[in-house]
């Protein structure tokens, strides 16, 4: 071997060990200091993720556009923490709705040293994806992930900020049986985390009132063909069909119920209760029922503002939890700032104790992650718009008058 070879060998050898040497220090630290250095500011990133493309790419987008809102008004705010100026960096990730994917944008996001994350949207990708989060100690918080088991697995790092499937199945279901008057429910749900999850809360409820669950179908979160499904449905006659899933299948569903003749009351939860339900069905939404997580939209504390300032940065409406994402990013950073570090191991802490009113209202989180006295506000379309029915839970709010028995025929 020549002199020019063996010098060549030692530097390689040397460069290798300069590069493990700075793996291990930065699985070591992890997320637990700022990344660089820009205009004499620390950047600290945030990872968001949810599905942009796809079927409810529409709600992925929403989700990230609250993000990237929080992030922009907190840099114009110029936040300090620990006594050091800070700018926030926005990391976002596209999981298209697939666990799978999920929890690879979630190594993924782990690995470029975000602090904290917000998300995922859906629950069959926000709970796989939370263990690896859990493993880097980094705090996360759905705006959106309703399935109880997100929060039931006891990791110190999930929250959410949105009631659970537990308030809102049984909001729906009581809501069913005393507002509805139903006596006979048939139920379908997607087959995910969410649909089905919230579809059994709903059954529970339902059965727990007296009703009687005349049929239990379930499809796909990609089908669009519910014929079949709905012709075994309309023997039953039930006064109401539940749908657990998102606007993607919900529209179709109560198009084409209205073609079969079904003169049940659709119903459902926050995955459909969007303007693209209202598209997507077309003059068949007229009259069903859904319900979101939350207090109505004007009785949100910050809504005006918040939504004034959507339209104007990204020209479109709000979908559905926008809002919540935005708070998601606010209580991490409040939570930076009374630990006085962005490092996860300082702050994380810091999530746990959060007392902090936001764009939606009120934020404390209970022992497990989830959000204290969740609301659940129940809606029905009329005149091609969502308008209110009634509320449960949450800060006090004056909530609709009931709908006439004549509603449920």
């Amino acid at each position: 071997m020549n002199n020019y070879a063996r010098l060549s060998l030692i530097a390689a050898a040397a460069l290798t060990l300069v590069a493990c040497g700075k793996q291990e220090q930065a699985a070591e630290g992890g997320a637990s200091a700022p990344q660089a250095e820009a205009g004499g500011e620390a950047v600290v990133k945030i990872g968001q993720v949810s599905p942009m493309t796809g079927p409810i790419s529409h709600l992925g987008k929403d989700n990230e556009f609250g993000a990237l809102l929080a992030v922009e008004d907190l840099n114009a705010e110029g936040v300090e923490i620990g006594g050091k100026k800070v700018k926030f960096e926005l990391v976002s990730e596209d999981d298209q709705g697939d666990p799978k994917i999920g929890t690879q944008v979630a190594q993924r996001l782990v690995d470029a040293g975000v602090v904290g994350v917000v998300g995922h949207l859906n629950s069959g990708t926000t709970i796989p994806a939370s263990k690896i989060y859990s493993d880097a100690g980094i705090p996360q918080i759905s705006p959106s992930a309703t399935n109880p088991d997100y929060t039931k697995q006891g990791f110190k790092t999930t929250f959410r900020v949105i009631a659970n499937d537990v308030q809102q199945g049984t909001a729906l279901g009581q809501f069913a049986v005393e507002g509805l008057k139903a006596k006979k429910v048939a139920i379908i749900d997607d087959r995910t985390a969410y649909g089905q999850g919230l579809a059994d809360e709903f059954e529970k409820a339902v059965k727990g009132k007296g009703a009687s669950v005349v049929k239990r179908e379930f499809t796909t979160n990609t089908a669009t063909d519910f014929n079949a499904i709905l012709t075994s449905i309309k023997a039953t006659q039930p006064d109401v069909v539940f749908y657990g899933g998102m606007d993607a299948q919900a529209g179709p569903l109560a198009k084409q119920m209205k073609r079969l003749g079904i003169k049940a009351k659709l119903m459902g939860g926050d995955g459909w209760q969007t303007p693209e339900f209202v598209k997507l069905a077309g003059d068949a939404s007229e009259g069903q029922y859904a319900s979101s997580c939350g207090v109505p939209r004007d009785k949100m504390p910050g809504f005006a503002e918040f939504d004034k300032k959507f339209k104007a940065k990204f020209n479109t409406e709000v979908q559905i939890y926008a809002p919540y994402e935005y708070d998601a990013v606010r209580v991490l950073v409040d939570s930076m700032k009374r630990a006085g570090s962005t490092d996860p191991k300082k702050y994380l802490a810091e999530v746990g104790k959060t007392d902090y009113t936001g764009v939606t209202g009120k934020i404390a989180f209970d022992d497990k992650g989830d959000i204290k006295n969740g609301a659940v506000t129940v809606y029905q379309v009329k005149n091609g718009k969502w308008e209110v029915v009634s509320t449960v839970g949450g800060e006090p709010v004056a909530a609709a008058a009931a709908p006439a028995a004549s509603a449920a025929q």
